[in-house]
């Protein structure tokens, strides 16, 4: 399956809040990832452990948009806008880029760059 075809696919997941299930299906078990605010997972599994924290955090999902997306060499770039009614009545409404770093079909690093 060719590196767009993968994104497609997990960008889809993402889109139907579906994050979890895009990190478990998507990353390898090695994958690292960098938040905009320093945050910085190890692996699959403190990602999924992150995720469903703040999964479980939201009241309400406004609206999750993907913009755009691209691949390149190993490499892919999604820009989303994200938009939650968290459940502390604080607001979250993130326009970020995900970069990912693809090796042997999965994602080994994701980083995120917020607007």
């Amino acid at each position: 399956m060719s590196l767009s075809a993968k994104l497609e696919e997990m960008d889809t997941l993402v889109l139907q809040g579906q994050i979890v299930e895009a990190v478990r299906d998507f990353f390898a078990d090695n994958a690292r990832t960098e938040d905009f605010d320093g945050t910085i997972t190890k692996n699959r599994d403190e990602m999924i452990g992150k995720m469903e924290g703040f999964l479980g955090a939201i009241a309400r999902v406004n609206g999750i948009t993907r913009h755009h997306a691209a691949t390149g060499d190993g490499v892919s770039m999604s820009e989303f806008t994200f938009d939650f009614n968290m459940k502390d009545g604080s607001k979250v409404l993130w326009h970020e880029i995900i970069r990912r770093v693809w090796q042997d079909g999965k994602v080994i690093h994701e980083q995120y760059f917020k607007s």
